[in-house]
């Protein structure tokens, strides 16, 4: 089980050894973004299989970033770790802010999966050599304000900043407050609030800061990092009293900071109106995009009800009010139940009452996460098979447990081929999966009838059925 820690400036090294070689070249791969916005993403993280893995809490859901390979990564079994730690917990295995150059593995790994691609979370991404230039027809807006920012202040000059530049940051911040343009808008405050915190760590060895100056006067600024061979632009600050310092700022920052990189990533504009037309005027070679992976399950796309099946002597259906009394005495037989494997009254979280057991099953298939069906024989309930635990990618678990009074009869056998078949050839699986315990010689006879042994641990025999 995948263990997280939060994301502090204090571990954010470990977070650079992955992010100074990451070429997915969007913001969120890089330690500005997550310390930056961390009251919003909530990041945590751990390193499993060789690779950085993120998980975000954005509005109450637990998103994941895709894994970030070290030398020797392995981002399949990341994903793997990610997709079991969902199951375990319960949670949808969401991986969002996934690059393009990652869409195409996500894509044959999840047979059915929801993506999307928001406009206003694209970064701008644009030619390091076009904003160090300028060059060209489409950049004559840009040279002629740096042309009549030079003419003005001929004497203002870009220099870096570091830990030892924190009162001239303070000062401009000053400055900078006196004509904020949007200080009655609450979002742009915030903003600017993190902006400040984020320059207080100019000089740490993972960020980039450089300044404009008018004699001694810091007039505009800029923090960002480098990753692969993109320069990640996190912030960028100027004095509007200083007409086309902004352009003159990013030209300086590029010419400055540019070299080995072949991208410049000025990131997303969050829907404002007024960054989207500055951000679009300087030409950008991509907006690039975000995809988020909502991988669904085969419950989802194929069964809207549980179905009736039969086999020779069993009718297996959708649990019914009728069966709450035989259904609460087959859940609450601990003797029988030591080999069930799942602590169904421990489960609940609360106090157990006559509906518990069977509004959970009901609620399982109502979210499809599960499909429980009762084993009828004679239209009695004398047990019951569940399909759950479906990892997105084509498998599912199927357990089954007969009452004690009907063991022995290969009734177990019965409903578990049938409810198998019917998961392979209906629900379109193209796995089944099963375990016992070892000391169930039972369990293990009725699955070696009707699955392929798969493996082995300390605990369980698995098992597996394909197509």
């Amino acid at each position: 089980m995948l263990q997280f820690q939060s994301v502090t400036k204090q571990n954010a090294a470990k977070l650079r050894k992955y992010y100074e070689r990451c070429n997915y070249g969007l913001c969120e791969y890089s330690v500005g973004t997550k310390l930056m916005w961390r009251s919003t993403l909530h990041p945590t993280w751990t390193e499993a299989a060789g690779c950085l893995i993120v998980r975000n809490c954005i509005d109450g859901q637990v998103v994941f970033d895709y894994p970030v390979p070290g030398p020797e990564g392995n981002e399949d079994a990341a994903l793997d770790l990610i997709e079991n730690y969902c199951l375990e917990e319960g949670i949808p295995p969401v991986i969002s802010v996934v690059p393009e150059c990652k869409a195409g593995r996500l894509l044959s790994r999840y047979p059915y999966v929801h993506v999307s691609d928001v406009r206003t979370w694209r970064d701008y991404v644009y030619y390091r050599e076009d904003l160090q230039l300028f060059a060209g027809r489409r950049y004559s807006g840009q040279r002629n304000h740096i042309n009549k920012f030079r003419s003005k202040w001929p004497d203002a000059q870009f220099r870096p900043l570091g830990k030892d530049d924190q009162t001239i940051i303070e000062a401009f911040w000053q400055d900078y407050e006196a004509e904020f343009p949007k200080g009655d808008n609450a979002k742009a405050r915030d903003e600017l609030k993190l902006a400040q915190k984020m320059l207080a760590m100019a000089g740490k060895p993972w960020f980039l800061a450089g300044g404009m100056f008018d004699g001694d006067k810091l007039i505009a600024l800029s923090l960002a990092e480098k990753c692969g061979e993109t320069l990640i632009i996190h912030i960028e600050k100027a004095l509007y009293s200083y007409t086309g310092v902004y352009p003159t700022l990013v030209q300086a920052f590029a010419d400055a900071f540019g070299d080995g990189c072949q991208w410049i990533n000025r990131e997303d504009d969050a829907a404002d109106r007024g960054l989207r037309t500055s951000k679009l005027q300087y030409g950008p070679a991509k907006l690039a995009p975000k995809y988020r992976f909502e991988p669904q399950n085969e419950l989802l796309t194929h069964v809207k009800a549980i179905p009736e099946l039969k086999t020779e002597r069993l009718t297996l259906s959708a649990l019914t009010e009728a069966d709450i009394p035989a259904y609460n005495a087959l859940v609450l037989d601990d003797e029988r139940n030591r080999w069930w494997g799942y602590d169904d009254v421990g489960g609940l979280g609360g106090p157990v009452t006559e509906r518990s057991f069977f509004d959970v099953a009901n609620r399982d298939f109502e979210n499809r996460q599960a499909a429980n069906f009762a084993v009828r024989l004679d239209g009695k309930l004398i047990g019951e098979a569940v399909l759950y635990r479906f990892d997105c990618r084509g498998g599912a678990e199927l357990g089954c447990r007969i009452d004690k009074a009907y063991a022995g009869f290969g009734y177990g056998t019965e409903a578990f081929t049938a409810v198998a078949e019917w998961a392979l050839y209906k629900v379109h699986l193209s796995r089944v999966v099963a375990k016992c315990f070892k000391e169930n010689q039972a369990s293990y006879k009725m699955l070696s009838s009707c699955m392929r042994k798969k493996g082995e641990d300390e605990t369980f025999f698995y098992f597996e059925k394909v197509v």
